[in-house]
Protein backbone atom coordinates (compact mmCIF):
# COMPACT_ATOMS: atom_id res chain seq x y z
CA UNK A 1 0.00 0.00 0.00
CA UNK A 2 2.61 2.46 0.62
CA UNK A 3 4.50 2.22 -2.49
CA UNK A 4 0.98 2.38 -4.24
CA UNK A 5 0.31 6.03 -2.45
CA UNK A 6 3.90 6.62 -3.38
CA UNK A 7 2.82 7.22 -7.11
CA UNK A 8 -0.88 8.32 -5.92
CA UNK A 9 -0.17 11.02 -3.99
CA UNK A 10 2.16 13.15 -5.97
CA UNK A 11 0.37 12.22 -9.03
CA UNK A 12 -3.23 13.87 -7.48
CA UNK A 13 -1.25 16.81 -5.62
CA UNK A 14 0.00 17.16 -9.45
CA UNK A 15 -3.33 17.39 -11.01
CA UNK A 16 -4.78 19.43 -8.42
CA UNK A 17 -2.12 21.79 -8.84
CA UNK A 18 -2.69 22.12 -12.72
CA UNK A 19 -6.53 21.96 -12.17
CA UNK A 20 -5.90 24.91 -9.95
CA UNK A 21 -3.92 26.86 -11.84
CA UNK A 22 -6.22 26.20 -14.87
CA UNK A 23 -9.08 27.64 -13.52
CA UNK A 24 -7.17 30.83 -12.09
CA UNK A 25 -6.02 31.47 -15.04
CA UNK A 26 -9.42 31.03 -17.16
CA UNK A 27 -11.06 33.10 -14.73
CA UNK A 28 -8.25 36.06 -14.53
CA UNK A 29 -8.52 36.57 -18.55
CA UNK A 30 -9.74 39.63 -19.86
CA UNK A 31 -13.54 39.69 -20.34
CA UNK A 32 -14.77 41.73 -23.44
CA UNK A 33 -17.79 42.21 -21.73
CA UNK A 34 -16.19 44.21 -18.74
CA UNK A 35 -16.64 47.84 -18.92
CA UNK A 36 -12.26 48.12 -18.73
CA UNK A 37 -11.83 45.91 -21.51
CA UNK A 38 -9.92 47.83 -24.27
CA UNK A 39 -11.99 50.67 -23.02
CA UNK A 40 -9.85 54.00 -24.27
CA UNK A 41 -10.14 55.99 -20.89
CA UNK A 42 -8.89 53.00 -18.81
CA UNK A 43 -5.16 52.81 -17.60
CA UNK A 44 -5.46 49.02 -15.94
CA UNK A 45 -3.80 46.19 -17.50
CA UNK A 46 -6.74 45.34 -20.10
CA UNK A 47 -7.29 48.84 -20.84
CA UNK A 48 -6.58 50.98 -24.44
CA UNK A 49 -5.16 54.12 -22.75
CA UNK A 50 -1.80 53.39 -23.96
CA UNK A 51 -2.69 52.67 -27.45
CA UNK A 52 -4.98 56.12 -27.64
CA UNK A 53 -1.77 57.86 -26.43
CA UNK A 54 0.07 56.14 -29.57
CA UNK A 55 -2.57 57.23 -32.19
CA UNK A 56 -2.87 60.84 -31.28
CA UNK A 57 0.71 60.53 -30.81
CA UNK A 58 1.03 59.68 -34.62
CA UNK A 59 -1.44 62.27 -35.76
CA UNK A 60 -4.54 60.12 -35.51
CA UNK A 61 -7.68 61.70 -34.85
CA UNK A 62 -9.26 59.79 -32.15
CA UNK A 63 -13.21 59.37 -31.73
CA UNK A 64 -14.64 57.84 -28.48
CA UNK A 65 -18.12 56.59 -28.92
CA UNK A 66 -20.46 54.01 -26.83
CA UNK A 67 -23.50 53.98 -28.97
CA UNK A 68 -22.92 51.95 -32.48
CA UNK A 69 -25.62 54.07 -34.38
CA UNK A 70 -23.38 56.89 -33.62
CA UNK A 71 -19.99 55.14 -34.52
CA UNK A 72 -21.77 54.14 -37.88
CA UNK A 73 -23.14 57.51 -38.57
CA UNK A 74 -19.49 58.73 -38.51
CA UNK A 75 -17.80 55.67 -40.19
CA UNK A 76 -20.27 56.47 -42.90
CA UNK A 77 -18.68 59.61 -43.88
CA UNK A 78 -15.38 57.71 -44.62
CA UNK A 79 -12.16 58.23 -44.49
CA UNK A 80 -12.07 56.87 -40.98
CA UNK A 81 -11.22 53.05 -38.97
CA UNK A 82 -13.89 51.88 -37.47
CA UNK A 83 -12.65 50.04 -34.12
CA UNK A 84 -14.79 47.35 -32.74
CA UNK A 85 -13.23 45.39 -29.73
CA UNK A 86 -16.14 43.58 -27.92
CA UNK A 87 -17.68 42.37 -31.00
CA UNK A 88 -20.64 39.98 -29.36
CA UNK A 89 -21.79 43.56 -27.67
CA UNK A 90 -23.21 44.64 -30.81
CA UNK A 91 -26.43 44.15 -31.86
CA UNK A 92 -26.98 42.08 -35.05
CA UNK A 93 -28.86 44.64 -37.10
CA UNK A 94 -26.02 46.79 -36.44
CA UNK A 95 -23.62 44.17 -37.51
CA UNK A 96 -25.81 44.22 -40.87
CA UNK A 97 -25.11 47.89 -41.27
CA UNK A 98 -21.82 47.40 -41.86
CA UNK A 99 -22.07 46.58 -45.49
CA UNK A 100 -23.56 50.00 -45.92
CA UNK A 101 -20.05 51.77 -45.32
CA UNK A 102 -18.58 53.33 -47.60
CA UNK A 103 -14.88 51.63 -49.23
CA UNK A 104 -12.96 54.19 -47.73
CA UNK A 105 -13.71 53.48 -44.57
CA UNK A 106 -11.64 50.50 -42.45
CA UNK A 107 -13.37 48.13 -40.08
CA UNK A 108 -11.33 46.46 -37.40
CA UNK A 109 -13.06 43.55 -35.42
CA UNK A 110 -11.57 41.71 -32.26
CA UNK A 111 -11.74 38.26 -31.62
CA UNK A 112 -15.40 37.93 -33.21
CA UNK A 113 -17.23 34.60 -32.88
CA UNK A 114 -19.22 32.54 -34.93
CA UNK A 115 -22.66 34.27 -34.56
CA UNK A 116 -20.97 38.23 -35.01
CA UNK A 117 -19.00 37.24 -38.51
CA UNK A 118 -22.65 35.83 -39.67
CA UNK A 119 -24.66 38.47 -38.57
CA UNK A 120 -21.90 40.94 -40.63
CA UNK A 121 -22.31 39.07 -43.70
CA UNK A 122 -18.47 38.13 -43.51
CA UNK A 123 -17.31 34.54 -45.47
CA UNK A 124 -15.41 34.13 -42.21
CA UNK A 125 -15.19 30.94 -39.83
CA UNK A 126 -13.92 30.70 -36.69
CA UNK A 127 -11.54 27.59 -36.20
CA UNK A 128 -9.37 26.31 -33.09
CA UNK A 129 -8.62 28.77 -30.55
CA UNK A 130 -5.49 28.03 -28.25
CA UNK A 131 -5.50 28.49 -24.59
CA UNK A 132 -3.66 31.38 -24.44
CA UNK A 133 -2.09 34.10 -26.84
CA UNK A 134 0.80 33.12 -29.13
CA UNK A 135 3.20 35.91 -30.54
CA UNK A 136 4.43 34.52 -34.16
CA UNK A 137 6.03 35.92 -36.78
CA UNK A 138 3.41 36.78 -40.13
CA UNK A 139 4.09 33.79 -42.22
CA UNK A 140 4.07 31.57 -39.00
CA UNK A 141 2.12 28.33 -39.43
CA UNK A 142 0.45 28.75 -42.52
CA UNK A 143 1.28 27.49 -46.02
CA UNK A 144 0.62 31.35 -47.73
CA UNK A 145 2.71 34.45 -47.21
CA UNK A 146 1.88 37.20 -45.17
CA UNK A 147 0.34 39.81 -48.03
CA UNK A 148 -1.02 42.06 -45.21
CA UNK A 149 1.52 45.09 -45.33
CA UNK A 150 0.93 46.51 -41.61
CA UNK A 151 1.56 43.09 -40.56
CA UNK A 152 4.67 42.43 -42.24
CA UNK A 153 6.07 46.04 -41.39
CA UNK A 154 5.08 44.96 -37.51
CA UNK A 155 6.69 42.16 -37.82
CA UNK A 156 5.91 39.78 -34.64
CA UNK A 157 2.93 40.04 -32.61
CA UNK A 158 0.87 38.56 -29.87
CA UNK A 159 -2.17 38.17 -32.81
CA UNK A 160 -2.37 33.99 -32.62
CA UNK A 161 -5.15 32.95 -30.35
CA UNK A 162 -8.42 32.68 -32.28
CA UNK A 163 -7.72 31.34 -35.65
CA UNK A 164 -9.97 32.39 -38.71
CA UNK A 165 -10.71 30.79 -42.24
CA UNK A 166 -11.60 32.87 -45.30
CA UNK A 167 -10.90 33.46 -48.87
CA UNK A 168 -8.69 36.99 -47.88
CA UNK A 169 -5.13 36.72 -47.33
CA UNK A 170 -4.03 35.90 -43.30
CA UNK A 171 -1.23 36.37 -41.16
CA UNK A 172 0.19 35.48 -37.68
CA UNK A 173 -1.15 31.50 -38.19
CA UNK A 174 -4.65 32.59 -39.61
CA UNK A 175 -4.71 35.04 -36.46
CA UNK A 176 -5.09 37.98 -39.13
CA UNK A 177 -7.42 37.96 -41.73
CA UNK A 178 -8.95 40.38 -44.34
CA UNK A 179 -12.52 40.15 -45.89
CA UNK A 180 -13.62 40.61 -49.19
CA UNK A 181 -17.40 40.57 -48.35
CA UNK A 182 -17.93 44.34 -47.50
CA UNK A 183 -17.43 47.27 -49.18
CA UNK A 184 -15.43 48.64 -46.44
CA UNK A 185 -12.10 47.16 -46.03
CA UNK A 186 -12.45 44.87 -42.94
CA UNK A 187 -9.72 43.22 -40.73
CA UNK A 188 -10.75 40.23 -37.94
CA UNK A 189 -8.04 39.60 -35.22
CA UNK A 190 -8.05 36.97 -33.22
CA UNK A 191 -6.41 38.21 -30.30
CA UNK A 192 -7.01 41.94 -28.37
CA UNK A 193 -3.72 41.13 -26.92
CA UNK A 194 -1.44 44.50 -29.39
CA UNK A 195 -4.25 46.92 -28.24
CA UNK A 196 -4.00 45.97 -24.49
CA UNK A 197 -2.08 48.45 -22.40
CA UNK A 198 -0.34 45.85 -20.48
CA UNK A 199 1.04 43.79 -24.05
CA UNK A 200 1.23 46.73 -26.58
CA UNK A 201 5.12 46.98 -25.79
CA UNK A 202 5.69 43.10 -26.63
CA UNK A 203 7.04 42.52 -29.81
CA UNK A 204 5.83 44.49 -32.62
CA UNK A 205 2.00 44.80 -31.00
CA UNK A 206 2.31 48.66 -31.04
CA UNK A 207 3.15 48.80 -34.36
CA UNK A 208 0.80 46.41 -35.67
CA UNK A 209 -2.05 48.01 -33.48
CA UNK A 210 -1.23 51.65 -34.91
CA UNK A 211 -0.96 50.26 -38.26
CA UNK A 212 -4.12 48.66 -38.38
CA UNK A 213 -5.77 51.98 -36.82
CA UNK A 214 -4.41 54.53 -38.24
CA UNK A 215 -4.36 53.89 -41.77
CA UNK A 216 -6.92 56.50 -42.24
CA UNK A 217 -5.91 59.10 -40.36
CA UNK A 218 -9.26 59.41 -38.36
CA UNK A 219 -10.30 56.49 -36.06
CA UNK A 220 -13.87 55.68 -34.23
CA UNK A 221 -12.69 53.82 -31.20
CA UNK A 222 -16.76 51.69 -30.48
CA UNK A 223 -16.37 51.80 -26.61
CA UNK A 224 -19.22 49.33 -25.89
CA UNK A 225 -19.43 45.80 -24.12
CA UNK A 226 -22.91 45.18 -23.02
CA UNK A 227 -25.53 43.99 -25.31
CA UNK A 228 -27.38 46.52 -26.42
CA UNK A 229 -30.88 46.32 -27.97
CA UNK A 230 -32.16 46.43 -31.34
CA UNK A 231 -31.87 50.00 -33.54
CA UNK A 232 -34.86 52.54 -32.67
CA UNK A 233 -37.12 52.47 -35.62
CA UNK A 234 -39.47 55.42 -34.95
CA UNK A 235 -40.58 58.34 -37.12
CA UNK A 236 -38.73 60.77 -34.94
CA UNK A 237 -35.26 60.62 -37.16
CA UNK A 238 -32.25 62.88 -36.93
CA UNK A 239 -32.00 65.08 -40.32
CA UNK A 240 -28.41 65.84 -41.86
CA UNK A 241 -26.88 64.48 -44.96
CA UNK A 242 -24.90 62.25 -42.23
CA UNK A 243 -27.04 59.99 -41.19
CA UNK A 244 -27.85 57.04 -43.76
CA UNK A 245 -31.34 56.55 -44.36
CA UNK A 246 -31.09 52.63 -44.06
CA UNK A 247 -29.93 53.51 -40.17
CA UNK A 248 -34.07 54.49 -40.19
CA UNK A 249 -35.66 52.50 -42.61
CA UNK A 250 -39.79 52.83 -42.85
CA UNK A 251 -41.55 49.93 -41.01
CA UNK A 252 -45.40 49.57 -40.08
CA UNK A 253 -45.65 50.57 -36.26
CA UNK A 254 -47.04 46.79 -35.65
CA UNK A 255 -43.49 45.07 -36.56
CA UNK A 256 -41.98 42.53 -33.45
CA UNK A 257 -39.18 42.73 -31.75
CA UNK A 258 -36.31 39.63 -33.02
CA UNK A 259 -34.02 38.43 -30.91
CA UNK A 260 -30.19 39.58 -30.97
CA UNK A 261 -29.04 37.37 -33.48
CA UNK A 262 -32.37 36.22 -35.73
CA UNK A 263 -32.41 37.13 -39.25
CA UNK A 264 -35.35 39.95 -39.26
CA UNK A 265 -37.75 40.14 -42.23
CA UNK A 266 -37.63 42.70 -45.07
CA UNK A 267 -39.04 45.22 -43.17
CA UNK A 268 -36.57 45.15 -40.02
CA UNK A 269 -37.78 45.19 -35.90
CA UNK A 270 -39.54 47.90 -34.44
CA UNK A 271 -39.26 48.40 -31.13
CA UNK A 272 -42.37 47.64 -29.04
CA UNK A 273 -44.69 50.33 -28.57
CA UNK A 274 -42.48 52.82 -30.58
CA UNK A 275 -40.96 54.01 -27.21
CA UNK A 276 -37.49 55.37 -27.06
CA UNK A 277 -34.51 53.37 -26.48
CA UNK A 278 -30.92 54.47 -25.46
CA UNK A 279 -29.66 55.05 -28.68
CA UNK A 280 -32.19 57.92 -28.65
CA UNK A 281 -30.32 61.34 -27.76
CA UNK A 282 -33.81 62.51 -26.41
CA UNK A 283 -34.34 59.08 -24.09
CA UNK A 284 -34.82 59.77 -20.56
CA UNK A 285 -31.54 59.21 -19.17
CA UNK A 286 -29.51 59.99 -22.22
CA UNK A 287 -26.13 59.57 -21.24
CA UNK A 288 -23.76 57.37 -23.63
CA UNK A 289 -23.33 54.97 -20.96
CA UNK A 290 -27.23 54.35 -20.65
CA UNK A 291 -26.60 50.58 -22.09
CA UNK A 292 -29.44 48.48 -22.58
CA UNK A 293 -30.29 45.49 -21.00
CA UNK A 294 -27.00 43.63 -19.12
CA UNK A 295 -26.52 39.98 -19.99
CA UNK A 296 -27.65 37.58 -17.59
CA UNK A 297 -25.71 36.31 -14.73
CA UNK A 298 -23.19 33.37 -14.88
CA UNK A 299 -20.62 31.29 -13.49
CA UNK A 300 -17.52 32.34 -14.12
CA UNK A 301 -15.95 28.86 -13.91
CA UNK A 302 -18.56 27.04 -15.91
CA UNK A 303 -17.71 29.96 -18.06
CA UNK A 304 -14.03 29.52 -18.17
CA UNK A 305 -13.48 26.58 -20.08
CA UNK A 306 -15.05 24.97 -23.30
CA UNK A 307 -18.37 22.32 -23.15
CA UNK A 308 -15.57 19.41 -24.48
CA UNK A 309 -13.41 19.92 -21.01
CA UNK A 310 -16.83 19.47 -18.96
CA UNK A 311 -17.54 16.46 -21.27
CA UNK A 312 -13.94 15.06 -20.90
CA UNK A 313 -14.48 15.59 -16.94
CA UNK A 314 -17.34 13.68 -16.93
CA UNK A 315 -16.07 10.82 -18.81
CA UNK A 316 -12.88 10.16 -16.61
CA UNK A 317 -15.26 10.40 -13.12
CA UNK A 318 -17.33 7.74 -15.33
CA UNK A 319 -13.45 5.82 -16.00
CA UNK A 320 -12.16 6.06 -12.19
CA UNK A 321 -15.83 4.94 -10.83
CA UNK A 322 -16.14 1.91 -13.52
CA UNK A 323 -12.06 1.44 -12.00
CA UNK A 324 -13.30 1.29 -8.16
CA UNK A 325 -15.75 -0.60 -9.09
CA UNK A 326 -13.85 -3.34 -11.15
CA UNK A 327 -11.09 -3.20 -7.87
CA UNK A 328 -13.36 -3.49 -4.97
CA UNK A 329 -15.65 -6.60 -6.49
CA UNK A 330 -15.28 -9.93 -4.92
CA UNK A 331 -14.04 -12.58 -7.06
CA UNK A 332 -13.80 -15.50 -4.85
CA UNK A 333 -13.36 -16.86 -1.82
CA UNK A 334 -9.90 -15.85 0.53
CA UNK A 335 -7.23 -18.08 -1.01
CA UNK A 336 -4.80 -18.72 2.08
CA UNK A 337 -1.22 -18.76 1.18
CA UNK A 338 1.69 -19.57 3.33
CA UNK A 339 3.72 -17.26 5.05
CA UNK A 340 7.00 -16.67 3.52
CA UNK A 341 8.45 -16.51 7.18
CA UNK A 342 7.96 -18.00 10.24
CA UNK A 343 6.65 -14.87 12.83
CA UNK A 344 6.19 -16.40 16.21
CA UNK A 345 3.34 -16.05 17.88
CA UNK A 346 3.54 -13.15 20.99
CA UNK A 347 5.19 -10.96 18.29
CA UNK A 348 2.06 -11.28 15.93
CA UNK A 349 -0.51 -11.00 19.34
CA UNK A 350 1.70 -8.14 19.67
CA UNK A 351 2.03 -6.57 16.46
CA UNK A 352 -1.65 -6.43 16.59
CA UNK A 353 -2.39 -5.18 19.46
CA UNK A 354 -0.45 -2.24 18.40
CA UNK A 355 -2.53 -1.99 15.17
CA UNK A 356 -5.80 -2.16 17.14
CA UNK A 357 -4.46 0.82 19.97
CA UNK A 358 -3.31 2.84 17.41
CA UNK A 359 -6.75 2.77 15.47
CA UNK A 360 -8.40 2.78 19.14
CA UNK A 361 -10.27 0.28 18.53
CA UNK A 362 -10.91 -1.01 22.33
CA UNK A 363 -14.17 -2.39 21.74
CA UNK A 364 -13.43 -3.96 19.02
CA UNK A 365 -10.69 -5.95 20.96
CA UNK A 366 -12.90 -6.19 23.82
CA UNK A 367 -15.78 -8.23 21.57
CA UNK A 368 -12.40 -10.50 20.76
CA UNK A 369 -11.74 -11.18 24.10
CA UNK A 370 -15.12 -12.04 24.89
CA UNK A 371 -15.94 -14.34 22.45
CA UNK A 372 -12.58 -16.22 23.51
CA UNK A 373 -13.43 -16.57 26.66
CA UNK A 374 -16.99 -17.19 25.57
CA UNK A 375 -15.57 -20.47 23.42
CA UNK A 376 -13.31 -21.63 25.87
CA UNK A 377 -15.74 -21.64 28.99
CA UNK A 378 -18.54 -22.88 26.37
CA UNK A 379 -16.22 -25.89 25.72
CA UNK A 380 -14.77 -26.59 29.37
CA UNK A 381 -18.26 -26.55 31.17
CA UNK A 382 -19.94 -28.84 27.46
CA UNK A 383 -22.51 -26.64 27.19
CA UNK A 384 -24.65 -26.26 23.88
CA UNK A 385 -24.79 -23.11 21.96
CA UNK A 386 -28.12 -22.05 23.29
CA UNK A 387 -27.76 -22.44 26.54
CA UNK A 388 -27.26 -19.90 28.95
CA UNK A 389 -23.51 -19.39 29.65
CA UNK A 390 -24.15 -16.52 32.51
CA UNK A 391 -25.90 -18.96 34.64
CA UNK A 392 -23.59 -21.70 34.35
CA UNK A 393 -20.32 -20.51 35.11
CA UNK A 394 -22.24 -18.89 38.02
CA UNK A 395 -23.54 -22.21 39.32
CA UNK A 396 -20.21 -23.71 38.43
CA UNK A 397 -18.36 -21.30 40.52
CA UNK A 398 -20.97 -20.39 43.44
CA UNK A 399 -20.65 -16.23 42.44
CA UNK A 400 -22.98 -13.53 41.42
CA UNK A 401 -24.63 -14.09 37.89
CA UNK A 402 -25.18 -10.59 37.49
CA UNK A 403 -20.93 -9.79 38.17
CA UNK A 404 -20.56 -12.71 35.72
CA UNK A 405 -22.69 -11.93 32.81
CA UNK A 406 -21.44 -8.08 33.62
CA UNK A 407 -17.30 -9.46 32.62
CA UNK A 408 -19.04 -11.47 29.55
CA UNK A 409 -21.81 -9.33 27.71
CA UNK A 410 -22.59 -6.24 29.52
CA UNK A 411 -19.47 -3.94 30.71
CA UNK A 412 -19.05 -1.50 27.80
CA UNK A 413 -15.27 -0.54 27.18
CA UNK A 414 -14.10 2.76 25.78
CA UNK A 415 -10.92 3.65 26.40
CA UNK A 416 -7.40 1.14 27.04
CA UNK A 417 -8.05 1.22 31.09
CA UNK A 418 -11.32 -0.36 30.84
CA UNK A 419 -9.94 -2.79 28.22
CA UNK A 420 -7.12 -3.68 30.58
CA UNK A 421 -9.41 -4.00 33.30
CA UNK A 422 -11.82 -6.43 31.66
CA UNK A 423 -8.76 -8.62 29.58
CA UNK A 424 -7.85 -9.26 33.78
CA UNK A 425 -11.31 -10.28 34.64
CA UNK A 426 -11.84 -12.34 31.81
CA UNK A 427 -8.77 -13.76 32.46
CA UNK A 428 -9.35 -14.95 35.75
CA UNK A 429 -12.63 -15.79 35.43
CA UNK A 430 -11.61 -18.38 32.82
CA UNK A 431 -8.91 -19.46 34.98
CA UNK A 432 -11.25 -20.07 38.13
CA UNK A 433 -13.46 -22.48 35.89
CA UNK A 434 -10.27 -24.01 34.47
CA UNK A 435 -8.98 -24.80 37.83
CA UNK A 436 -11.84 -25.49 39.44
CA UNK A 437 -12.43 -28.70 36.92
CA UNK A 438 -8.84 -29.45 37.33
CA UNK A 439 -9.42 -29.52 41.53
CA UNK A 440 -12.08 -31.61 41.30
Amino acid sequence: MKRRYRIIIPVTIALLLLLTTGVTYAIEEPDPSAEDYLSPAVTSAVGGSALDRALRGSGVDVKHLTRTSDALVEAYRGNATLFIPAPEAIHPEYLRMLDLLPPTTRIVLVAPAGPALRAAGLGITAQSRRWTTKAVPPDAEQPAPCRIDEARDAGTAAALRQRYAGSGPACYGHGLIRAHDLAAETYVIGAGDPFRNDRIREHGNERLAVGLLGARGRMIWLDRHRLEPPPLYASSRPEGPEAPPSLYPDVPDDSSTTGPYDRPGPTGSPRPGGGQGDDDPESPGGDQRADGPSPPDSNPVLDAFPPWFWAMLVLLAAAALATALWRARRLGPPVVEPLPVQVRAHETVLGRGRLYRRARAAPHSAEILREAARQRLTHRLRLTADADLSAAVAAHLRSDELQVRRVLYDFQVTDDSELVWLARALHELTTAVTHEGDDR
